[in-house]
């Protein structure tokens, strides 16, 4: 389900002649957390998508959610990146990383200035979605909330999870499944990422976005 909502907000998208959409996966099968992320940061994707559908324990549970990366989740996906010398350099410039304990500390500076940024940028992009989205159906939480999900915690790229609905309540599965309902949504995605674009748009070269 979330993946027929993926492919139709990539062909509402692509209408846009100033918009390239590249898919994390164009079919049914696992692409792990990292590898998402990797794959957004190799083609210098402007923003990340990632849906999913929510469940719960009991079929109660209702409503849609949009999620950012967490500011205690920054830190350790700071230390994370510094682990991996080759990403780490490859995120402040090339820098010719040794690591020394006095490199460290720098780069490490620099990545938590680059992930605070990028929780801004988040969070922009999240109130724009979610407002959108309130328009189509019932939201779990009025607000954009914060976890450490790994797959927003690319330190350079607006990042955004949105859990579409609870498919553990048999309500809100039939409404996922419903393709009018999932055009709706869509419709919403795309209009808050216009509407982000519009206030804080990217530099100036063709926009790539990762869903």
């Amino acid at each position: 389900m979330v993946l027929a909502v993926a492919r139709k907000l990539r062909d509402k998208l692509s209408t846009n002649p100033n918009i390239r959409v590249l898919m994390t996966r164009d079919d049914d099968f696992f692409v792990p957390l990292h590898e998402r992320v990797r794959k957004a940061r190799r083609v210098q994707a402007d923003l990340f998508v990632s849906i999913h559908a929510d469940a719960f324990v009991t079929p109660q549970a209702r409503g849609a959610s949009v999620f950012v990366l967490s500011d205690g989740a920054a830190t350790s996906a700071a230390a994370r990146w510094l682990a991996d010398k080759e990403n780490a350099a490859d995120l402040v410039g090339g820098v010719n990383v040794g690591i020394k304990d006095k490199d460290a500390a720098v780069l490490r500076a620099l990545l938590d200035m680059s992930t605070t940024a990028q929780i801004k940028d988040s969070l922009k992009l999240g109130s724009e979605v979610l407002g959108q989205i309130g328009r189509v159906g019932r939201l779990h939480k009025p607000r954009v909330e914060q976890a450490g999900f790994a797959v927003l915690k690319a330190p350079d790229i607006p990042s955004i999870l949105v859990e579409t609905a609870f498919i553990s309540n048999p309500d809100e599965e039939d409404r996922l499944r419903d393709p009018a309902y999932q055009d709706r949504l869509v419709n919403a995605l795309a209009t808050g990422i216009a509407r982000y674009f519009a206030k804080s748009p990217p530099l100036p070269r063709r926009r790539t976005l990762n869903v």
